[in-house]
């Protein structure tokens, strides 16, 4: 499905009001329409539907308020058709978003880049260097309609939770297979552009969206890697009081100690340490500015990327291999050990017999032959969101009724500084420095500045007031928080195969967001900033503490806030209770023996810090479990021949 003639001709319209011409940067015009377009196009039907739905929608409130279709109304009157939308509760999410894609398809251009001082174009990547390793993978397509493979164990999954798994049992002599839906990419395959990359490397296109009291976008990666090929690599460990509700629970193995020797061996394959000080730029430096003002905790935060450069290009895959994420550090180690990769493979249903699992079967995404793998054992390492999706989907795991229930997502939200000097953002870590101040009150604060296109998503607004701003992109910097959640959602299976999403906000994490934008702003004020910029409908502008004062005694609800979140986690919870989890505490599902889940799925509660590191370590814990059960299936199966 695609715009037509005259609905292109409008959304070009649409597009010269979000961004009329400033004293440096021109209107939208032809070009960022017809990007804006391809974009749309290019993501699922009902996202085309809903933005030919707004389209008409320009006209029938240009027509309520000024008895004119929207395209003759002079530039000012149509910013004031746009601020009716945004005004209006029906209107408000649906126009946020129709902006987006305007403003990516804007921002995608190398005039545009140049002209406020930013880089666009990635520095040519190094070829690549030989490798053996890639003989190990095989691109399902390559394969015969009916093909049917065997091995020890198959992870459906390459991501934090399948690759460390995959490489622990490889190197113990396991016969592995690793299937991925998505591709393997490499370095030359990451050019640093927002369309292009949100196109393929993010599941739907960076459109998964969680909805409930407000529209929630949780991005997801798609490729060998997953998530971990998108993510900042930001590392914690877990803190010692979630293990503590864990142990209340009957997880009474979740120690510091029993955990550190798993944490001390993802942290040597991943190279974590803090970030330099060169990557981290003027943001952090102002950031500990206006903490040490208030008398703030804060740190440099700890991540994957030893020799980061700081191009700040980590959610479009990292151009210089310098992020250790899984296809770079694990995915590989596995295969030199012995395992094998299956690409663009979709399981489609997890095989088992009896209360017993024993395999998958799926169809090759490039051309759509059917393809069955026969395991010893099965591992669903599909992430919080799909694995869900294949497990119900499979009929599987179902006894407890908890099966995509209990599923936190770590609201986030961010705002921007303004500064008068030139801060060269760009050139940063995107997510480098921390305020941990108000962990414990489960406020976590966690920034730098993300590419120039992003952070024109991110900025609310439109009109020549937008532009205004936007040229004056190289005085700002992002900074973000995320909330150690209270609020739970569910996942179900859509018809298609995509994760249908609920997450209602709750009053206290709603009230933890809302602090979350002051205590930032505050930040930013005792750092110098003359001006704030917050995502929270009515208050987007704060240039003095009566704003800020204003924004405090408001409440404010969760629809009136941009928010994202990037940690889901608990849907296929762990527990020693089969009636109220899924997995039982070696990471096996309940009812379905030789049948294991390994993701952040599994992980039993919100952490309130990243989780990607603490998938790992679990990663690690659960092969050793793995391992047992395939040695004692082997030692079966030799009784068994002998007798």
């Amino acid at each position: 499905m695609s715009l037509t003639a005259t609905e292109l001709a409008q959304l070009e319209v649409f597009a010269s009001t979000v961004l009329p011409a400033g004293q440096l940067l021109p209107a939208a015009g032809a070009e960022a329409t017809r990007r804006a377009a391809a974009l749309v196009a290019s993501l699922p039907s009902a996202a085309m539907t809903g933005f030919k739905a707004l389209l008409k929608a320009l006209d029938v409130q240009a027509l309520l308020s000024h008895r004119a279709t929207f395209a003759s109304l002079p530039l000012g009157r149509r910013v004031d058709v746009l601020e009716s939308l945004d005004r209006s509760e029906a209107t408000h999410l649906a126009l946020r978003a129709l902006l987006a894609p305007i403003k990516l398809g804007y921002f995608d251009d190398r005039s545009v880049f140049e002209q406020l001082g930013c880089r666009y174009v990635v520095e040519p990547p190094k070829k690549l260097e030989p490798a053996r390793w890639r003989e190990q993978l095989v691109d399902a397509s390559t394969l015969p309609d009916g093909e049917t493979l065997e091995c020890d164990v198959v992870i459906v999954g390459t991501g934090a939770g399948g690759a460390p798994l995959a490489h622990s049992l490889a190197r113990r002599g396991h016969a592995v297979l690793l299937v991925e839906e998505g591709a393997a990419f490499d370095r030359r395959d990451f050019n640093g552009r927002a369309i292009d990359m949100m196109k393929k490397l993010y599941r739907q296109g960076g459109m998964t969206v969680a909805f409930g009291n407000t529209a929630i976008p949780i991005p997801l990666g798609k490729g060998v890697g997953g998530t971990t090929l998108i993510n900042s690599g930001t590392c914690f460990r877990v803190p010692n009081s979630v293990l503590e509700t864990w142990r209340a629970a009957g997880l009474s193995d979740f120690t510091e100690a029993a955990l550190a020797s798993h944490y001390d061996a993802v942290e040597r394959v991943l190279e974590v340490a803090p970030s330099s000080k060169a990557a981290l730029g003027k943001p952090a430096e102002l950031i500990a500015k206006g903490c040490d003002a208030l008398g703030y905790s804060h740190h440099p935060l700890r991540r994957n990327a030893p020799g980061c450069d700081g191009q700040g290009l980590c959610c479009f895959g990292c151009p210089t291999d310098a992020k250790r994420s899984m296809n770079v550090s694990y995915v590989p180690a596995a295969l030199e050990a012995g395992a094998q990769l299956l690409t663009g493979f979709k399981v489609e249903r997890v095989l088992s017999e009896r209360g017993t699992a024993f395999g998958v079967s799926g169809i090759a995404t490039g051309n759509g032959s059917k393809l069955t793998v026969r395991a010893k054992v099965v591992v669903v390492a599909c992430g919080a969101l799909m694995t869900p999706v294949l497990l119900e989907q499979s009929g599987l795991a179902s006894t407890s009724g908890q099966l995509g229930r209990n599923l936190s997502i770590h609201p986030a939200s961010a705002a921007i500084g303004l500064f008068t000097e030139s801060l060269d953002a760009s050139r940063t870590v995107p997510q480098g420095y921390a305020i941990d101040e108000f962990a414990r009150e489960g406020l976590y604060f966690e920034g730098g500045t993300t590419p120039l296109d992003l952070t024109a998503v991110s900025l609310a607004g439109f009109g020549p007031s937008y532009t205004a701003l936007m040229e004056q992109y190289d005085r700002t910097f992002g900074f973000g928080f995320m909330v150690k959640d209270t609020s739970r959602g569910r996942v179900t299976a859509a018809r298609d195969g995509t994760p249908r999403i609920s997450y209602w906000v709750n009053e206290a994490d709603r009230a933890q967001l809302q602090r979350g934008f002051s205590l930032l702003a505050k930040v930013y004020f005792a750092a110098g900033a003359k001006e704030v910029r917050v995502p929270v409908r009515g208050h987007e502008r704060l240039t003095s503490a009566s704003d800020l004062e204003r924004l405090e005694r408001a409440s404010v609800p969760a629809r009136h806030m941009d928010l994202t979140a990037y940690h889901p986690l608990g849907t296929a919870r762990m527990g020693v209770d089969p009636l109220q989890s899924v997995v039982d505490g070696t990471h096996e599902v309940h009812d379905v023996t030789n049948l294991f889940v390994c993701d952040g799925s599994a992980v039993p509660s919100s952490l309130g810090v990243n989780p990607q590191l603490t998938i790992m370590a679990m990663s690690l814990r659960a092969a050793e479990f793995v391992d047992r059960r395939l040695e004692r299936l082997r030692a079966r199966e030799a009784t068994q021949l002998a007798s």
